[in-house]
């Protein structure tokens, strides 16, 4: 199991409290710091099964900076695949890798279910 975050994002820090509670081991990769590739991406979009749009941090500051709630879907699924991995804070987070599935950003009542 893989959680992919920005360590000073407080949504994450409150998903890694919730998987310390419950024992459940995880790699966290801060994906920031080590940015995803279009690759890494595009499987985590699949396994998520989620519009792809759902994968970006659209109240963040550089979402913004970009004006890409205008200009979205002007882009090819390529060009946003590269967008994402371009910058970590483009993510929206956390992210969830367990295998078969991703989850995307942290709902407690949803992941309980899943864990």
């Amino acid at each position: 199991m893989i959680l992919y975050g920005y360590t000073k994002c407080s949504t994450v820090q409150k998903a890694i409290k919730f998987l310390k509670e419950r024992s459940i081991e995880f790699e966290y990769i801060d994906n920031v710091e080590e940015r995803l590739s279009v690759e890494e991406l595009m499987e985590i979009h699949k396994l998520s099964k989620l519009n792809l749009k759902r994968l970006f941090n659209t109240s963040g500051n550089i979402y913004k900076e970009l004006k890409l709630s205008n200009g979205y879907e002007f882009l090819s699924d390529a060009d946003r695949y590269e967008l994402l991995s371009s910058d970590g804070m483009l993510v929206k987070r956390p992210i969830l890798l367990l295998g078969n599935q991703a989850l995307i950003g942290f709902k407690e009542e949803e992941w309980g279910k899943v864990l």
